[in-house]
């Protein structure tokens, strides 16, 4: 018998190897200098929130569901309005004082609308 692959089961397990990998220097988890962009991508929206692993906190978050990011993408395709939530979000981060970051997919895969979340937020000038 062939059984269904639930592929937010598959995805939920990516994440967490991500997260327990090095990248670079440091790893996948978010200080107060450079808090971890994590994104979660449902099928009509896009999330992304600025963490602070070691405090436990939300720095700032932008999704589009926001009324003025719901304004703006009105017409766009959802790869267009995840770079302008990422453009939101690193607007917010930079106006909170943060310069660098650690990009967390959430494990998808780094393309569509997750890359255009991270082009976005080094559009706005964060550092990742």
């Amino acid at each position: 018998m062939i059984k269904n692959i639930d592929k937010n089961q598959e995805r939920k397990r990516r994440h967490a190897r991500v997260r327990k990998k090095v990248n670079g220097v440091r790893k996948v988890s978010g200080t107060a200098t450079a808090p971890r962009i994590s994104v979660y991508r449902s099928l009509n929206h896009i999330y992304v929130q600025l963490i602070d692993d070691v405090k436990g906190v939300t720095i700032c978050s932008a999704s589009t569901m926001e009324k003025d990011v719901k304004a703006e993408i009105k017409d766009m395709t959802k790869t267009e309005a995840a770079k302008v939530v990422g453009k939101k979000a690193g607007e917010k981060a930079i106006a909170k004082g943060v310069k660098e970051a650690v990009f967390d997919r959430g494990g998808y895969l780094y393309t569509g609308r997750v890359q255009a979340v991270a082009d976005g937020a080094r559009e706005a000038g964060l550092n990742f």
